[in-house]
C-alpha cells in the first residue's frame, strides 16, 4: 500500500512553516521560521510586518521541507494549508502559495482549521481514541472541545473574554517582561511563591466556560495599590500567584469535563500547552485517572505545519477537498468545519 504524503503550510500569524507528513502520523520534515525577534520591539505581532516576512521566507521554507523529507512533488498526494483563523494578511500568503503549488503540480488542495491543527498535533505523538476531549489554550483561544470521531468538533466550553495566552501577555507587559510574555511568566513563576490571593473565576459550576479578564485586572490593581502604598511586590511571587490561579481553573474544569463526558483521552493543544506549570499540574491530576493524558512535545505546541498536515490527512481520507475559491478566513469557526 502506497504511503500518503502531504505538504502542509502554516502562516496564520508570525511563523512561516512547511512540513511533509507521512500517513498522518509521521513527520518527515517540519521547518519553522519564527519572527519573534522582528516583533519583539513592538511588544506584539504587527500584521503587515508578519505578512512581508512570510513572502520573504516562503520559497526557502518550502524547498527546505521538501529536501529534508527527501520527496518530490510527484510523490505528494495533496497540498494542505491553514485557511483560518488568524491574521488575514498572513493567512493570504499561505493560502495563495498553496493554491499555486497545487495548481502547478496538479494536486488536491486541502484547507485546514488552525485549531483543528493544534488538536491533531497530538496524533503525531499517539493515535487518537474516541471519544476524547481537547483542552485548547493559546493566545487567541481557550476552549474545551469534545470529539466523538475524526473531524467532529463540539465546543463545550470557552472563554467569555480574554484567552489565557492573551491574559499571560498582558500581565507580562504589566511586569515589564519582554514579548512573548507567556514563557517569561512561566519561568518567573517557578522562581517565586504563591503568596498573593488572586481571584478565580469559576462562573457557572455546571458549565465549562472561562474568564480571565478579572484576574488580569486584579494583577494590575495589586501592583498599582502596592505602588501607592509605597510597598514592593516581588514579581516572581506575583507571577507564581497569577499562574496558580489560571492553572487551578483550567485543570479543575477540564478534569470535571473529562469525567462527565466519559472520554478515553485528554489532549492538550495550543501555544500555552508549552507552559511547564500547566503540563505538570495536568500530569499530576491525571496520574491515576482512566483518562489517558496526551501532551505534545514543545516543538508541536507552537504554530507549525506538521500539525496542519496531521489534520489534513483525515480530510484527505474523507475526500474533503477545497476548490480554487479557497480564501483566507480570519474568523473561521471550528464548528463550521465538517
Amino acid at each position: 500500500m502506497k504511503d500518503e504524503l502531504i505538504l502542509a503550510i502554516e502562516t496564520s500569524c508570525d511563523e512561516t512553516s512547511a512540513a511533509v507528513i507521512k500517513n498522518g502520523t509521521e513527520i518527515l520534515s517540519n521547518v519553522v521560521s519564527s519572527q519573534i525577534e522582528s516583533h519583539k520591539r513592538f511588544g506584539g505581532v504587527v500584521p503587515e510586518i508578519a505578512s512581508r516576512h512570510h513572502v520573504e521566507k516562503m520559497t526557502y521554507i518550502f524547498e527546505a521541507a521538501m529536501e529534508e523529507a527527501d520527496v518530490t512533488y510527484s510523490q505528494l498526494d495533496a497540498i494542505a494549508v491553514t485557511e483560518g483563523p488568524g491574521l488575514v494578511g498572513a493567512l493570504l500568503m499561505g493560502v495563495n502559495a498553496a493554491k499555486a503549488l497545487a495548481f502547478a503540480h496538479n494536486l488536491p488542495l486541502i484547507g485546514v482549521h488552525h485549531i483543528a491543527g493544534h488538536i491533531y498535533a497530538n496524533r503525531l505523538v499517539k493515535e487518537m481514541e474516541f471519544p476524547l476531549l481537547a483542552l485548547v489554550v493559546s493566545g487567541g483561544h481557550t476552549e474545551i472541545i469534545y470529539m466523538k470521531e475524526h473531524g467532529s468538533f463540539k465546543v463545550i466550553g470557552e472563554t467569555r473574554d480574554d484567552a489565557v495566552g492573551e491574559a499571560y501577555d498582558k500581565v507580562a507587559r504589566t511586569l515589564n517582561l519582554p514579548y512573548p510574555g507567556g514563557p517569561h511568566i512561566d519561568k518567573l513563576a517557578h522562581e517565586g511563591k504563591v503568596t498573593i490571593d488572586l481571584p478565580r473565576a469559576w462562573l457557572d459550576p455546571q458549565a465549562y466556560e472561562f474568564s480571565f479578564s478579572g484576574l488580569k485586572s486584579a494583577v494590575i490593581n495589586t501592583l498599582h495599590n502596592a505602588k501607592q502604598r509605597g510597598e514592593t511586590i516581588e514579581p516572581a511571587d506575583l507571577a507564581a500567584s497569577f499562574q496558580e490561579s489560571v492553572i487551578d481553573v483550567l485543570v479543575t474544569k477540564t478534569k470535571k469535563a473529562a469525567e462527565e463526558y466519559k472520554v478515553k483521552q485528554l489532549l492538550l493543544a495550543g501555544g500555552v500547552a508549552a507552559n511547564r506549570g500547566l503540563r505538570a499540574r495536568l500530569e499530576q491530576e491525571f496520574e491515576n485517572s482512566e483518562v489517558e493524558l496526551i501532551i505534545p512535545p514543545l516543538s508541536l505546541c507552537t504554530d507549525n505545519a506538521a500539525m496542519i498536515g496531521a489534520a489534513a490527512s483525515i480530510l484527505l481520507q474523507q475526500g474533503k477537498f477545497s476548490d480554487w475559491a479557497l480564501n483566507a478566513n480570519p474568523g473561521l469557526e471550528l464548528d463550521t468545519c465538517e
